[in-house]
């Protein structure tokens, strides 16, 4: 029985059920007309949600995934899976990308740390200031406050 077959026979036996009590058991709330988040997923946030889905997973130079990352690795990765297609160096991925300013950054976004006019660094802005990024040799894919203001953001089209 599919999940939509079994809400109504759920909300039949019980008069009414809660989004919480469909949750407890495994049904969902279909409204007609409005797409479920993941059919209406943007790439940016597809490739936001793979970025954190590989969280744990080792640093290592040079490395585009699926089990360990590189910083650009992480982006690249993320994006492909998203149907979207990126260079593969940080300074490269900023290049190709649209350049927005700190205030119109979505959660998608990609975020890159510079020093003077060089690329070094990229991650996946995640909203509320933090990004999804592969730090360094020796660390893993993780959740981190972006710690500079030496930072540019791009969106990829």
């Amino acid at each position: 029985m599919t999940t939509l077959n079994r809400v109504p026979s759920l909300m039949a036996r019980a008069g009414t059920a809660s989004a919480l009590t469909l949750a407890a058991v495994g049904g969902s709330v279909v409204v007609p007309g409005v797409a479920s988040e993941a059919a209406a997923a943007s790439p940016a946030t597809k490739a936001l949600h793979i970025a954190a889905s590989k969280k744990g997973s080792p640093y290592a130079w040079g490395a585009t995934g699926p089990g360990r990352f590189d910083c650009s690795g992480l982006t690249l990765y993320s994006y492909k899976k998203a149907g979207k297609k990126l260079p593969r160096t940080a300074a490269q991925q900023y290049n190709n990308t649209r350049h927005i300013s700190a205030k119109n950054r979505k959660a998608g976004d990609l975020v890159f740390f510079h020093s003077g006019s060089s690329v070094y660094h990229v991650g996946i802005y995640a909203g509320k200031g933090k990004i999804w990024h592969a730090p360094k040799t020796g660390d893993v894919v993780r959740l981190q406050k972006i710690w500079t203001r030496s930072v540019w953001y791009g969106r990829v089209s």
